[in-house]
């Protein structure tokens, strides 16, 4: 079980993550405006490069707000003093784990048996 000294130390770890991807959403909003689309101002190549490079501007926008999710319900879990626990079977997640990812609502073993199953 984690102690005090833990969850301030993953609350700490979240609020950063969550400030980082915040500040890296702000600059990439630019990227995922509408491509122009008037030929005679740049070429058939350069619009399907800028329209490939709008939609990975907008799959990379919502792997974040995927993620700042992830971060919203971690930050729930930490308040309700559930963090830390499995989602599935109660068992404690592993510091190794909860340091690699912070937001792993699942232990290993049942991380795995959610793959298979």
């Amino acid at each position: 079980m984690l102690d005090h000294l833990d969850h301030q130390h993953f609350k700490h770890a979240l609020l950063a993550l969550q400030s980082d991807i915040l500040a890296v959403e702000q600059s990439g909003q630019e990227a995922t405006h509408t491509v122009e689309l008037d030929q005679t101002t740049i070429g058939r190549v350069s619009r399907m490069d800028a329209l490939q490079g709008q939609a990975i501007a907008k799959d990379s926008q919502q792997r974040r707000m995927i993620q700042l999710q992830r971060i919203d319900a971690s930050l729930q879990r930490l308040k309700k003093g559930i963090f830390g626990l499995c989602l599935r079977c109660g068992e404690d997640i592993h510091r190794k784990r909860l340091e690699f990812d912070p937001t792993a609502p699942l232990c290993i073993d049942c991380a795995r048996h959610g793959k298979k199953g």
